[in-house]
């Protein structure tokens, strides 16, 4: 059972879509901390410090194999991604060919592909947080009220877990920990699609909290 709440938002959309892009960067090396989501941004930072000021760019966490011990093992598929307005590609592709520290780790960031962003029927959030809401039901409604406002249209819900409950997850920035939940929202138009990729829903979007992938066959492509 999935808990859910559906909506229909306005259909009189605004203004025309701002273009964004996603880029790609593969990255190489061995391992990087499982919960890495502030030190990768900690890390971007301290390369073009730039990256604080602009609230429309959200950043992707590394996918990797988890070791059970709080890392996780990288490959060679390893990547992380990050969505920007077009006119800021020129300042992200700063990235390329650097070598970061996240944590105690160190990785080499390689040359980005670039990829317009597509539409999709039903996207997946790993994690929104929505500040305030730590418990699902409450939560829908903030996530319901969020793309009222972006006049999105659409069925959001949470997925369940192993254990049979709504999909909980946690972050730590710095000594604190935040609560969030898996979200996804079906039903959604091909520009209804692309507004959630490009500016989500929820806060920490540089953490990689409320980065929207399209969702197909019970996983995220």
């Amino acid at each position: 059972m999935i808990a859910s709440v559906g909506f229909s938002a306005s259909q009189d959309a605004g203004s025309e879509l701002e273009p964004f892009v996603e880029l790609s960067f593969p990255v190489r090396g061995k391992y990087l901390p499982a919960d890495h989501n502030y030190a990768l941004f900690a890390a971007c930072v301290h390369i073009i410090p730039e990256i604080r000021q602009q609230t429309s760019l959200s950043i992707l966490t590394i996918p990797g194999f988890a070791d059970k011990q709080g890392k996780i093992l990288l490959t060679e598929q390893s990547c992380f991604k990050i969505r920007v307005p077009i006119p800021q590609i020129s300042l992200i592709y700063q990235l390329a060919g650097k070598s970061i520290r996240v944590g105690i780790h160190e990785i080499q960031i390689g040359i980005p592909q670039i990829f317009m962003l597509r539409p999709a029927k039903k996207l997946k959030s790993r994690i929104v947080v929505i500040k305030g809401y730590s418990e699902p039901e409450p939560f829908l409604v903030a996530a319901q009220r969020q793309l009222d406002n972006l006049e999105i249209s659409g069925k959001v819900s949470i997925p369940i877990d192993k254990e049979g409950e709504p999909s909980r997850k946690t972050l730590k920035v710095k000594r604190y920990t935040i609560v969030g939940f898996t979200t996804e929202i079906s039903g959604l138009s091909d520009d209804d699609s692309l507004k959630l990729q490009q500016w989500g829903i929820g806060g920490k979007r540089h953490l990689g909290c409320g980065y929207f992938l399209p969702y197909k066959g019970g996983k995220n492509v």
